[in-house]
């Protein structure tokens, strides 16, 4: 795998139920620190409702297609860099990939080289079928003569000021729905184990949340994108 440019534009794929705009303060700090153009997939909670079926991923994949191919033409690498948050992450994997899916082919890794993930359910004994489908076809880090994969995860003790009172009640339930053992230490949504894709560069985040519903300071916190962005560029 080739050194990765910091500065090359960069899509943002967001995480289910979640609009673009909880994004843009993760697109800004981007921008104005690494002078990077940013670029964040519009979507809306009826399109992440979609994503229960093929449709709903080739309609969210084929505006990443053309995001991509328009930052594509401004790369001064010809490349791009990707972050997926949450179910985003896994499908950039599937992205990624040169199979056919639902009439498309999209063969990301021709045009991306990063991809970094944050909070992704990678890892789980219980997944969709969609989700089951990218792990069988893309293992791990199925492109890395390609693509530098980094993910992060987040652990969240629910002692702790941070987590709400929503993660409280029900981080022990999804972390048993992902991994069948609700003890798992996790983000308040995706046990650490699940989110640390296989063989990818990595990092994990202390007091840190899957997202807002979850406490105040998650991955797309400004205190905590100068922890992982870091660490992803391969500065740290």
């Amino acid at each position: 795998m080739q050194s990765v440019d910091p500065n090359q534009p960069v899509l943002i794929l967001g995480g289910f139920l979640i609009t673009d705009e909880a994004y843009a303060s993760l697109a800004s700090w981007i921008q104005n620190n690494q002078g990077s153009i940013v670029k964040v997939v519009p979507s809306s909670k009826f399109d992440w409702l979609l994503t229960s079926w093929a449709i709903g991923w080739r309609r969210l994949l084929d505006r990443v297609d053309a995001i991509v191919q328009d930052l594509q033409s401004r790369s001064h690498t010809g490349k791009v860099t990707l972050i997926g948050h949450s179910s985003g992450g896994v499908m950039l994997r599937l992205y990624l990939g040169e199979h056919p899916f639902s009439g498309r082919v999209y063969s990301g890794y021709k045009s991306c080289n990063r991809l970094i993930t944050l909070g992704s359910p990678h890892q789980a004994v219980r997944a969709t079928p969609l989700r089951s489908q990218v792990n069988t076809l893309y293992p791990a880090c199925f492109y890395s003569d390609h693509v530098d994969y980094f993910s992060t995860a987040g652990r969240l003790s629910l002692e702790s000021q941070n987590a709400s009172q929503f993660a409280r009640y029900t981080a022990a339930n999804s972390y048993r729905s992902i991994s069948d053992d609700p003890l798992l230490e996790g983000d308040g949504l995706v046990p650490v184990s699940s989110a640390i894709l296989n063989q990818s560069r990595n990092l994990v985040l202390n007091d840190t949340a899957h997202g807002g519903l979850f406490g105040a300071t998650w991955y797309g916190s400004i205190e905590r994108i100068e922890q992982w962005w870091p660490s992803a560029m391969g500065y740290a």
